[in-house]
C-alpha cells in the first residue's frame, strides 16, 4: 500500500509525537509500503530547530526508505499561547503546498497525525481529490489539554476551535487514538463508534528486556550510583506539572539517600532550574536528553520513574515515556485520577504502578516512598508491556484494521463558516458524472478547488 503521513513532528525528534510517527514510517517503508512524510524540520522539545535544517526552506530527502518533505515553521524560543497559535499556523500554511505537490501520487492512505488540527481541511480535501482513506490519529486532544490547562480563556476562540474540531472528527474515515479514556472522550465528542480505533504507543519491548542498572551512566550525568534514583525523562512543559516534583525535592532534602533526576528539555526547564537554584536545593540534577541508544540502561538506573501530569490533562494526553519504562521493567509513581486512561490502568492490573493524586505534593511523596518498596524489575509492568506494547504486533494490528466506507458516502455536518472557503466545490468543465459525493449538505460531482495544472491529475 502507499502510505502517507501529515503531521508537524517526525524523527530525528526524541521523545513524544516525532518519535513514534518517525518509527511508523520507517516500519511500514521496511515491510514493503510505500511511504511519503510531510513534516516540519524537527525542533522538539527544545523548541529550536536542529542543526543542519532550515526554519525558512523546503527540504525532500530519503530517510530509511521514506521520502521525507520537510516544511518551514515558525518556533518560538519562548512559547505562549499565542505564540504555539502561530506555530502551528504556519506549518499548516507552508504544509498545504508540499501537500497538494504529492497528489499525483495518489496514496491509499493519508494518516493526519494531531497535534495539529490545523491541518484537517487540507487532509480532507487532499484525500477526497485522490481518493485515499483518511484517518485522524490523535495523539493529544490539543484544545481540551489547551483549555483545560488555561492556557487560553477567551470564550468566544474556545467555542470556534470546538467546531473546527467536531466537523474534522466527523469529516475523517476512521479516527484512532491511543488510550481507552481517548477513545471515550471522542466518542463523547459524537464519534460514531464504527469509525473508532484504538492505536495505542508502542515499545521494542525486546529491546528493553534484561537491560542492567548502569552506574557508569549514572556517573556521567553526576549522580551518585549509589543513591536512590527518582526520575523523570521527557519533555518538560505545561502540560507536566513537574512543579510539584521540584516541591517534593525540598520536602525530601534531608534524605541523603536520595536524588531527583529529571532528564530532558522543553519550554519549561529554565523555570525550574531556577526554582531549584532558588530553593538551594542539592538533591536535584538536570541533564540533556540521552540518546536513544542510551534509554534502556538510562530507564533502568531509575529506582522510581516519576510520570507526572497536571489533572487538566488527562485523558487529553497519554505519557508516552511510559511505554518504555513499563517494558524495562521500571516501578513508577503516576499521578492521574482513578476514572483516568492511567487509573484503570492500575486498578485493572495491580502492582503495575502507584497510582497518587496529581497536583499533591503529599501524595507524590507517598507515591515514592511506596514506589521504592516494590520490586525490582516490576514483573507485573513486564508482562503488560510483552502482551500489549510490542511494537510489531501493534503495527501490524494497524495495518491489517478495518477499512471503512469513504466520508464522501456519508452526510458530513455543516462545517465552521471560517473553513468553507477552502472546501467550496465546483465541477470541471467537461467531466461527465460520477457517484454523488455529499459534502456539507451539497451533491456535487468531480471537484476541484485547484489551478488547472493540479485538476488534471485527479481527473480520469
Amino acid at each position: 500500500m502507499k502510505y502517507l503521513l501529515y503531521g508537524i513532528n517526525y524523527s530525528p525528534e526524541l521523545t513524544g509525537i516525532g518519535k513514534y510517527s518517525g518509527e511508523m514510517a520507517e516500519w511500514l517503508a521496511k515491510h514493503g509500503h510505500e511511504v511519503r512524510v510531510v513534516t516540519a524540520h524537527p525542533y522538539y522539545p527544545d523548541w529550536k530547530i536542529f542543526p543542519g535544517h532550515s526554519h525558512w526552506r523546503y527540504a525532500r530527502t530519503r530517510e530509511e526508505g521514506v521520502t521525507v518533505i520537510r516544511c518551514p515553521l515558525y518556533v518560538p524560543a519562548k512559547p505562549t499561547a499565542l505564540k504555539r497559535l502561530f506555530h502551528l499556523a504556519s506549518f499548516s500554511v507552508t504544509s498545504t503546498f508540499a501537500l497538494f505537490a504529492n497528489i499525483g501520487w495518489r496514496p491509499d492512505k493519508v494518516v493526519l497525525i494531531v497535534p495539529t488540527m490545523f491541518c484537517a481541511a487540507q487532509t480532507i480535501l487532499y484525500a477526497k481529490l485522490t481518493r485515499a482513506n483518511s484517518v485522524l490519529h490523535i495523539q493529544d486532544f490539543e484544545l481540551d489539554a489547551m483549555f483545560g490547562l488555561g492556557m487560553c480563556s477567551r470564550q468566544r476562540a474556545r467555542r470556534l476551535a470546538y467546531r473546527v474540531e467536531a466537523w474534522a472528527l466527523n469529516a475523517f474515515d476512521q479516527i484512532s487514538t491511543i488510550s481507552g479514556g481517548m477513545i471515550e472522550r471522542a466518542r463523547n465528542k459524537g464519534v460514531q463508534e464504527q469509525r473508532l480505533s484504538l492505536f495505542p504507543n508502542w515499545s521494542e519491548v525486546r529491546r528493553f528486556h534484561g537491560v542492567a542498572r548502569s552506574a557508569g551512566l549514572l556517573s556521567r550525568l553526576g549522580v551518585d550510583p549509589g543513591k536512590k534514583v527518582l526520575m523523570y525523562s521527557g519533555n518538560i512543559g505545561e502540560k507536566q506539572g513537574l512543579g510539584s516534583v521540584i516541591d517534593a525535592a525540598e520536602l525530601l532534602a534531608a534524605r541523603t539517600d536520595l536524588m531527583f533526576v529529571i532528564v530532558g528539555e522543553g519550554a519549561g526547564k529554565s523555570r525550574l532550574e531556577e526554582s531549584v537554584k532558588l530553593k538551594g536545593l542539592k538533591n536535584v540534577v538536570f541533564a540533556p536528553l540521552q540518546s536513544y541508544e542510551d534509554l534502556p540502561a538510562l530507564l533502568a538506573s531509575a529506582d522510581c520513574h516519576l510520570v507526572i501530569q497536571r489533572r487538566g490533562a488527562a485523558d487529553s494526553v497519554l505519557p508516552s515515556k511510559l511505554t518504555n519504562i513499563l517494558a524495562v521493567g521500571g516501578n513508577a509513581v503516576i499521578t492521574a485520577d482513578p476514572g483516568t486512561s492511567l487509573g484503570v490502568l492500575c486498578k485493572e492490573h495491580p502492582g503495575i504502578a502507584a497510582l497518587v493524586e496529581p497536583e499533591c505534593t503529599h501524595a507524590l511523596i507517598a507515591g515514592i516512598e511506596k514506589c521504592l518498596s516494590m520490586s525490582v524489575p516490576n514483573r507485573v509492568a513486564m508482562t503488560y508491556a510483552r502482551e500489549y506494547l510490542d511494537k510489531d504486533r501493534i503495527l501490524a494490528r494497524f495495518v491489517a484494521g478495518p477499512v471503512t466506507q469513504p466520508v464522501t458516502d456519508q452526510v458530513v455536518p455543516d462545517m465552521p463558516p471560517l473553513l468553507r472557503p477552502f472546501m467550496k466545490i465546483r465541477p470541471v468543465a467537461g467531466d461527465s458524472p460520477t457517484k454523488p459525493l455529499i459534502i456539507t449538505g451539497a451533491t456535487v460531482t468531480k471537484h476541484s478547488v485547484l489551478p488547472a495544472w493540479l485538476t488534471s491529475a485527479v481527473r480520469k
